[in-house]
């Protein structure tokens, strides 16, 4: 027999807690009813009138397109109408009229389905306005950037052997004063290529595939032997590892083995990179140590996201911002330590590839 005032308890509670869900959640939410083909609103939560403007008691019972759909957008707000009066989800990003003007949001309208529900669907707007916008400013002044940084320093390295050809008689001040120039144009060329590397990163959707690093290690280090001969440059590497990562899992180790190498003023600057397996917790974690200067507290605080980017704390270049966002995509981690040859032992941890089934 059913227990109906349970029953009834059971789902006044669950209404309860609906209702204390969507007022608390900070995405806009908004019930709504077709009436003719138009959603017109039957409630909407604290933050819809935060982020649109406008006030509750002035919005329930009126159209929701005619108030905040801009009139270039109907056909699409009609479309996606249709969509959720025929019972499917709809997932889209959409420009939306605000009080204060039109914003970018990423809209989810969800049919109920239901007839014991007063309403006929809600619709979540999540606000993207700044999101999108500061991805797209950092694409144009990337893009920009580089192409001008690059043209520049064709322009630096080749003026620069054409005037030092010129000369007949070159005093060591001028070849000093060259290399000098040379060595900028070098660090300009790095820079432009590590922006390149990044927006390839900060642009990117997670990841899902699964690379063995090992080879990718291995050709890194036959690389760079040849690139820097006075270097002593050593592995330690298991026969395969399989990592969440892709391809630009390389140019993070490049970037930590360059760094290794170039900051170091040894006449041989030593490198260790080595590849080790946690067991069951399903992370592995590759090492690049090295026996140079240690990179400074302050750009390892910065890094790390402990300290605030400031005109006078903020790192000294775009490598170890490129290894921990391309780590980070992978949803792994990046961390600094001492090596035992008192250098510094950058670790990157990533999740194993076949993790799930060890699960």
């Amino acid at each position: 027999m059913t227990d109906e005032p349970s029953v009834k308890r059971v789902a006044d509670d669950a209404e309860t807690r609906y209702q204390t869900l969507i007022s608390h959640v900070r995405d806009a939410i908004v019930e709504f009813e077709f009436v003719d083909g138009k959603p017109l609103v039957c409630h909407v939560n604290d933050a819809f009138v935060d982020v649109f403007g406008y006030e509750s008691a002035k919005l329930e019972g009126e159209s929701l397109d005619d108030r905040i759909v801009p009139d270039w957008n109907r056909a699409e707000a009609t479309r996606l109408n249709e969509r959720t009066a025929a019972g499917e989800v709809n997932y889209q990003q959409v420009r939306r009229e605000t009080a204060d003007g039109l914003r970018t949001f990423l809209y989810r309208g969800v049919p109920y389905g239901d007839e014991a529900i007063a309403a006929d669907g809600m619709a979540i707007y999540t606000d993207l306005t700044e999101i999108t916008r500061q991805k797209r400013q950092l694409q144009v002044m990337n893009r920009v950037l580089r192409h001008n940084l690059r043209n520049a320093v064709n322009v630096i390295t080749g003026n620069m052997t054409r005037l030092l050809n010129a000369l007949d008689d070159q005093t060591s001040e001028q070849v000093d004063a060259a290399a000098k120039v040379e060595h900028a144009a070098h660090e300009l060329e790095t820079l432009t290529q590590e922006a390149i590397d990044i927006e390839s990163v900060i642009t990117a959707e997670s990841v899902d595939t699964v690379i063995d690093c090992v080879p990718l290690i291995q050709r890194v280090v036959t690389d760079y032997r040849q690139r820097y001969p006075s270097a002593e440059i050593r592995m330690t590497l298991p026969d395969s590892m399989l990592v969440s990562a892709d391809s630009r899992l390389r140019r993070a180790i490049e970037s930590l083995v360059t760094n290794a190498i170039e900051h170091n003023p040894a006449a041989t600057p030593y490198v260790h990179v080595q590849v080790t397996d946690n067991g069951p917790n399903g992370w592995v974690e590759i090492y690049v140590d090295d026996d140079g200067p240690q990179i400074p507290a302050d750009e390892r605080t910065v890094i790390r996201g402990d300290a605030n980017i400031e005109p006078t704390h903020h790192g000294s270049g775009l490598g170890l911002w490129l290894v921990k966002w391309t780590v980070e995509l992978y949803g792994g981690e990046l961390s600094f330590e001492t090596s035992s040859l008192g250098g510094n032992s950058v670790r990157l941890r990533l999740l194993r590839g076949d993790h799930d089934a060890m699960e």
